[in-house]
């Protein structure tokens, strides 16, 4: 299909962007209602109980200042192993978070955000697409304006959004108009890879394999289609009775395929041997439709997130075992981006956004809107962050490359996190 150019490009005038005033403190000296976590230990379930409303910082114990590096030359002289300097270098990570505050804000959009990518190359650079087919493409660490891209409005909500790891000026989109392209930043459309040719059926997830040179995508009937880079189409499937919320491409094999649906599944596949619907290697069971399914960095773990009150990990080592369970609060409104839970890219922790539920076996009177941070392993509450100003519910959570630098999305507003003296020197 011939490119075409978007409707309008320009540099927006509506983003506010400010720091963070220096009044802001740690959630547990703003709210004294606020109480210690109660952490239950990993029982035969493998079942975690994310608690009360704080995680107990008091209980970490913060390494000398010495510590990394000794552990860094005991490692060099074969006398530590990797998983325990792995583990201090998280643990470090973890006590940096208490001086984690918002540094940037923007709203630059009339319809809440519904989807978040970094750069994979910018550390301070990320896109944010929005309900109206609006993208923003936001470099913070200058004080230029952020690149605007207007979408169609109403109907023209950006589902999937991924930088191409071929060339990162441009980037792909999935949408509810019925298409998944690719754009530059200009917003000119340089290749449409599918288009549903009716308002009927739209395209709600995508990933892209740099490996492979393939792009996948899923519908909201069931479909998924896998395309090369060139947009020709190698196979069109319908793998879900229902909508499909979410695909991921292995980042360790990349012929390894995850697609989660509202049909309460999420299935792994082997793109090397799909042949059908009933082709796929494992089906994993859910008892609420499913959000999102991601594989960790290492490829080694899955982590699902449910429309109600349960993120799951499981081993790729087993996948038909038991997976751990992470009780959480996060259930499905029609009106909020779907809460999807994320891995940080560099230690093995899950971030994802809390919307406290009454019926939530362990809710608490006044309990907060957090950012939760799991350890990946034992399931157990190790922080949450908050801020009194920005109070709402954060969907969408993400950390870039670098690890050191999170994004939020709460409806309208897009919010960067990072350190308090890191934030000030951007």
């Amino acid at each position: 299909m011939a490119p075409r150019k978007r409707p309008e490009t320009q540099k927006t005038p509506e983003v506010v962007v400010r720091p963070k005033s220096k009044r802001n403190r740690s959630p547990r000296e703003l709210d004294p209602e606020a109480k210690k976590l109660c952490l239950k230990g990993p029982g035969p379930s493998r079942r975690f109980d994310s608690g009360c409303l704080w995680a107990g910082l008091a209980s970490l114990r913060v390494p000398p200042p010495c510590s990394i590096v000794r552990a860094l030359h005991q490692h060099k002289l074969g006398t530590a192993a990797w998983p325990s300097l792995q583990q201090g270098l998280q643990q470090s990570f973890l006590n940096s978070l208490a001086s984690y505050r918002i540094f940037q804000k923007a709203a630059p959009f009339d319809r809440r955000a519904t989807s978040l990518a970094w750069h994979p190359t910018h550390p301070s650079t990320l896109a944010v697409g929005s309900k109206g087919g609006d993208i923003l493409l936001w470099n913070f660490g200058i004080k230029d304006k952020p690149t605007f891209i207007k979408g169609i409005g109403a109907g023209g909500s950006i589902t999937g959004l991924k930088f191409n790891p071929l060339n990162t000026n441009q980037f792909f989109t999935s949408s509810m108009e019925g298409t998944t392209r690719l754009q530059d930043f200009k917003g000119n459309t340089l290749r449409v890879f599918t288009s549903s040719g009716t308002c009927n059926v739209w395209f709600c997830s995508l990933d892209v394999s740099v490996k492979s040179r393939v792009v996948v995508t899923g519908d909201n009937v069931g479909n998924v289609i896998l395309l090369n880079m060139d947009g020709r189409e190698l196979w069109n499937l319908r793998m879900h009775k229902k909508k499909v919320t979410h695909v991921a491409l292995n980042p360790c094999c990349d012929w390894f395929l995850a697609t989660a649906s509202v049909d309460q599944t999420v299935k792994i596949w082997d793109l090397r041997q799909v042949r059908g619907k009933s082709s796929f290697l494992y089906s994993l069971l859910h008892r609420h439709p499913v959000n999102a399914a991601h594989f960790s960095p290492d490829g080694a773990q899955l982590l699902t997130t449910d429309q109600k009150s349960e993120i799951r990990v499981y081993s790729a080592s087993q996948w038909d075992c038991p997976p751990s369970l992470i009780p959480h609060p996060h259930r499905h409104f029609q009106h909020l981006t779907p809460i999807k839970a994320t891995w940080h890219p560099r230690y093995n922790l899950i971030v994802v956004g809390r919307y406290p539920d009454p019926n939530f076996k362990s809710c608490t009177s006044h309990e907060l809107r957090t950012i939760d941070v799991f350890d990946g392993s034992s399931g157990k509450m190790m922080y949450q962050l908050y801020d009194p100003e920005s109070s709402g519910i954060m969907s969408l959570n993400e950390f870039n490359p670098m690890g050191d630098t999170l994004a939020s999305v709460m409806g309208y507003h897009i919010l960067i996190w990072s350190q308090e003296e890191a934030g000030k020197r951007k």
